[in-house]
């Protein structure tokens, strides 16, 4: 068999099994717990945020489709791949990434600096509110 092209492994992201858990109650609106991460879902403002640790670090309006990411001053792998797996289930193809110990959002080939508490829009660019 041949090599796997590089670009194909460039993109790949495995998800984690709490992960898909996380996005399945994000995406039925559901309240859910395990480990370290829980999600919560508010009926009056339609809105699911993800905790890690205890910490927000994630709120997604279903209303306007539009996510709030934080990662609560804790820049780690796993706050890292926690908001990466939310994006993959709300702005597909969004990632944040880490580059020389600073962290970035990218989105169809545009990139910005990651800020605690940035909300991204619903768009098909990289649109910061």
């Amino acid at each position: 068999m041949g090599e796997v092209p590089r670009s194909f492994h460039s993109n790949f992201f495995t998800m984690r099994k709490i992960e898909r858990a996380m996005n399945f109650a994000i995406s039925n609106k559901g309240n859910w717990s395990s480990s370290n991460t829980r999600v919560e879902f508010n009926d009056s403002t339609n809105c699911s945020s993800v905790f890690l640790h205890g910490h927000r670090i994630a709120t997604f309006d279903h209303n306007i489709k539009a996510v709030k990411l934080s990662s609560c001053g804790w820049q780690t792998v796993t706050t890292k791949s926690r908001l990466n797996a939310i994006l993959d289930e709300v702005k597909w193809g969004c990632r944040v990434f880490q580059k020389n110990f600073d962290w970035f959002v990218s989105f169809n080939n545009q990139t910005r600096d990651f800020v605690d508490g940035m909300i991204l829009i619903d768009a098909n660019h990289l649109e910061v509110a």
